[in-house]
């Protein structure tokens, strides 16, 4: 189907039209954890789903879209209380929100993406700054393959393909990789790629982000058939969380998928997740001070929000993640002036004798622990639930256990390609440590015993810092340390390298950070070499 205008008989310059291929091949885009707009429930049922910060159909969350957006936002989440910050993330009171800016590249001479289309293909769901040009990227590129050259039906292939065959594939992280072909161009030319986005309820678990997924692949793929198209599989481009999302609705719908590209998925978890909610936000350089000042600095403000949020726990180092990454250490003073410091690690978990992570972010007691329950509920709205605020962190807790031990596990779908960032300008926390001193007049000796046991002091410092009693009469500031590995700035390289021998390919890449993956040319050009890529197994 083509639109078109009337115009006067006396206009005589005949218009030209292209028409898609028969066969549709929806093209999915998955977003990461804070991606999607969230707003409070149009139509809450009950008391319980009245968002108390927001009216209903009001944006809860829309991330800024550009630096100076951002700086004043920044400042306005900044004053936002622990108590604001649990009323407005209610995920009970939320909903997806796909009314968002979605942005339309224009004057660029590409194939034009209607405006019409954007809305009804849901790309006001997700964050435009991070997401828009991947969306206008794709819908633009990958049905644009051929360009006329003249009157006599000649044709040359479109320069935005040019460009994909010329990279030098140590840009993607590999030293070589088989050119892509005019054959393979034409093929994937028989083929129609209508862009969509799906967004979820990131506090939610991944598991039920992904049954959302799989209802609108399923209402995708019926829309086509009933616009006498033919249509059986889409393909997913995920970002970040939503890898864990995909997987989990691709484990169900194998047959509907025909592949899926992850860029920058936690495969196995994030040390930075756990860095977060039990220190705040790290803010190592200016912009990461702005985007800590909108997700919370301290725990104060992280723990209201992420404690009892599936989704968030999610993204802590699984079962799979190298162990052990949590570690406590203690600096010892030097003697004369000419010797340094000395230091001893006395903790390293999860370890041989406790293995399972899960069991470290269920204890509540250690000073170390991922989540202090009297911050956990600082609105009181679990007063009246049975066990109170520690057995709903329990019960989260419990679901990120069972989605990646048993819903997910190991799972990629058979057709799957995946990137990563393995920078070592983009230092990501492969693992935590608390650092503490010993001061000279000190006498306490210190073992793993005494150290796990010590008692946690009330308050919490900057940048996370914890006071700790060491055998009732020795006090101790611990801190954690900067982040200290290769990565994308969020996920290590550790985490990010786990498809490895479970996917088609997996690339080692560099050159932008986390939440800007998808902005990166060259990723842009290796996510639409592996579309074609994986419309070439397409009968």
């Amino acid at each position: 189907m083509a639109k078109s205008v009337a115009s006067s008989i006396s206009y005589k310059v005949r218009g030209m039209v292209f028409l898609p291929p028969n066969r549709i091949i929806p093209v999915i885009v998955v977003p990461g954890i804070m991606g999607t707009n969230l707003r409070a429930k149009l139509k809450p049922r009950s008391e319980k789903e009245q968002n108390e910060e927001v009216k209903p159909g009001e944006p809860a969350w829309r991330p800024p879209n550009t630096m100076v957006g951002g700086f004043w936002d920044s400042l306005s989440w900044d004053r936002l209380t622990p108590e604001r910050r649990q009323r407005l993330f209610n995920p009970d009171t939320l909903e997806v929100d796909d009314s968002g800016p979605a942005h339309i590249a224009h004057g660029d001479g590409r194939y034009h993406v209607n405006p019409v289309d954007v809305r009804q293909r849901w790309w006001g769901e997700l964050h435009a700054d991070s997401y828009g040009a991947l969306l206008c990227g794709l819908e633009t590129r990958l049905n644009e393959v051929f360009t006329p050259v003249s009157r006599k039906d000649e044709r040359c292939i479109a320069q935005h393909w040019k460009d994909v065959m010329a990279i030098d594939p140590q840009r993607w992280g590999v030293r070589r990789m088989k050119p892509l072909t005019e054959a393979e161009l034409e093929k994937h030319a028989r083929f129609h790629f209508p862009v969509y986005a799906c967004g979820y309820n990131w506090l939610e678990s991944c598991g039920k982000s992904s049954q959302r997924l799989e209802q609108r692949i399923l209402q995708i793929i019926e829309y086509w058939k009933g616009m006498k198209k033919k249509c059986e599989q889409v393909i997913l481009v995920t970002h970040s969380m939503g890898g864990l999302v995909a997987r989990a609705c691709a484990k169900r719908i194998p047959d509907q998928i025909a592949g899926v590209i992850h860029g920058v998925m936690p495969a196995l978890g994030a040390p930075a997740a756990y860095r977060r909610l039990a220190c705040g936000t790290e803010a190592p350089n200016f912009v990461a001070s702005r985007i800590a000042k909108i997700l919370g600095t301290t725990t104060y403000h992280t723990t209201p929000v992420l404690a009892t949020s599936p989704g968030a726990l999610e993204l802590l180092p699984n079962h799979l993640y190298p162990r052990p990454w949590l570690h406590v250490r203690v600096m010892y003073p030097g003697g004369p002036p000419d010797a340094p410091e000395t230091a001893f690690d006395y903790l390293h978990l999860p370890n041989a004798v406790a293995p399972n992570p899960y069991d470290l972010y269920r204890d509540m007691r250690r000073w170390y622990r991922l989540i202090d329950p009297e911050l956990a509920d600082p609105t009181g709205r679990f007063e009246d639930v049975p066990g109170g605020v520690i057995e709903t962190i329990k019960t989260a807790v419990e679901t990120a256990e069972q989605f990646h031990m048993k819903e997910l596990g190991d799972y990629y779908h058979p057709n799957t390609y995946a990137f990563y960032g393995d920078d070592s300008r983009q230092l990501s926390f492969g693992q935590v440590r608390w650092v503490g001193r010993k001061e000279s007049s000190a006498h306490v000796v210190f073992t793993p015993a005494n150290v796990a046991s010590a008692t946690p002091m009330v308050t919490y410092g900057e940048e996370g810092a914890r006071l700790v009693l060491v055998e009732h009469d020795t006090v101790v500031l611990f801190k954690p340390e900067p982040a200290d590995t290769r990565g994308d700035g969020t996920v290590p390289h550790q985490s990010g390298a786990g498809p490895a021998d479970k996917v088609r390919r997996l690339f080692e890449t560099r050159g932008y950070d986390h939440q800007g993956s998808y902005n990166n040319d060259d990723m842009l050009a290796l996510t639409l070499r592996l579309i074609v890529k994986i419309v070439q197994g397409m009968p």
